[in-house]
């Protein structure tokens, strides 16, 4: 797909919905990286276009929550409240309840079954919708600022048009709203790169939790020590998700891009810089594969709207594998005295950290790959 056909799915509807003030969700990132993407001129030409989604269906929310569900997240979002609310995740710390709830949730969700339709109806080759993402939701219960499971949806209606998904999550959290969905169904391999659950939300996604009946061997999990940088992390993408993939060969990709894996995260403590997700995308597009991308994660405002801004150019093959962005101000680890652009600067990694994340991180791919390679025909 040398010649993409992208589409920037957003609404600014989704600006009049902000999670409270004292919340670590911050709705501007997807505002302030479409204004990145729109100054360099990524909006439009060369295939690429914005799109304005409309919100979400009951029917399509059915697919994968509840009516008893919706149903209490619109009366809370409304102003009233039901006893058995609170016991579905509704009005807690992590998912208050506030003016707009619902519609936030239910057109952040329509636009990435926008992104989806395009793609099935050959009107797109990428989508990229930076209010995706909220892949800790379950079908009756809202969790980690998430009330509305767009990936999930997803890949549910890619699959009720007979298609083959791979689901990668790379948010520093697993995505276990996702995996837990399709836990034994092969349908959609579910792939998971995330923070050691022992030391973070949700507390799943260990290397042993691999699927169950039909799905066994298509739920994978990467749990990644502290401290974990680029080298390691690419090494293990490379050397589990690749083959994976490979042997999968899906139809289409959903890819939940959280940027809360990036060094100096406020909820996180992996140290990547925004260079790896550059690495996985090239990794994606070299399948030839549709990809619906959304954001996810990312609680460090600013350099997440400029790792996804990045993100976008190359999905939609804006970015050239130069930063042609210098001296556009870019930030890192909030130090304004790198001026590099969008890119992050290299991290310098102590080596007594190299060497105790590489060695754990050595040890979690052995290990996957004795308990999922023989599944796929993969050598060990």
């Amino acid at each position: 797909m040398a010649d993409r056909n992208a589409i920037f799915v957003y609404s600014q509807a989704l600006e009049k919905y902000p999670y409270p003030p004292e919340h670590p969700f911050k709705t501007d990132r997807a505002p302030k990286t479409r204004q990145i993407i729109r100054s360099m001129g990524w909006l439009s030409g060369n295939g690429r276009k914005e799109v304005v989604p409309r919100p979400a269906s009951r029917v399509a929310l059915k697919k994968f929550h509840t009516a008893r569900y919706l149903h209490a997240l619109k009366t809370a979002s409304d102003g009233q409240w039901e006893s058995d609310a609170m016991s579905m995740g509704i009005g807690t710390p992590d998912c208050p309840v506030f003016p707009g709830v619902y519609e936030h949730a239910v057109l952040a969700a329509g636009a990435t079954l926008t992104g989806v339709k395009a793609i099935l109806t050959g009107q797109a080759d990428a989508a990229f919708n930076p209010h995706g993402g909220f892949h800790h939701a379950h079908p009756e219960k809202a969790a980690g600022f998430c009330y509305i499971n767009d990936a999930a949806l997803a890949c549910q209606v890619f699959t009720e048009a007979g298609k083959r998904v791979l689901y990668l999550d790379i948010d520093v959290h697993n995505g276990d709203g996702v995996a837990a969905f399709f836990y034994d169904r092969r349908d959609v391999m579910t792939i998971s790169f995330h923070e050691n659950p022992r030391v973070l939300f949700p507390g799943t996604g260990f290397e042993d939790e691999i699927g169950q009946g039909e799905g066994k061997g298509f739920c994978i999990n990467v749990p990644l020590p502290v401290g974990t940088y680029d080298l390691v992390y690419l090494n293990a993408f490379e050397a589990i998700a690749v083959p994976l993939i490979k042997a999968f060969n899906p139809d289409v990709f959903v890819f939940e891009l959280g940027a809360d894996t990036l060094a100096g995260d406020p909820l996180a403590h992996l140290e990547l810089t925004n260079n790896t997700y550059v690495e996985v995308i090239n990794h994606l597009l070299r399948f030839d594969k549709p990809i619906l991308m959304t954001g996810g994660g990312g609680y460090q405002v600013d350099n997440t709207a400029r790792a996804w801004a990045l993100a976008w150019s190359v999905l939609c093959g804006a970015d050239n594998g130069h930063d042609a962005n210098i001296g556009m101000g870019g930030v890192m680890l909030a130090s304004t005295d790198w001026q590099g652009g969008l890119r992050d600067r290299e991290l310098i990694i102590p080596e007594q950290q190299r060497e105790v994340v590489a060695s754990a991180v050595r040890s979690t791919v052995e290990r996957l790959k004795g308990l999922v390679f023989p599944i796929h025909g993969l050598a060990v």
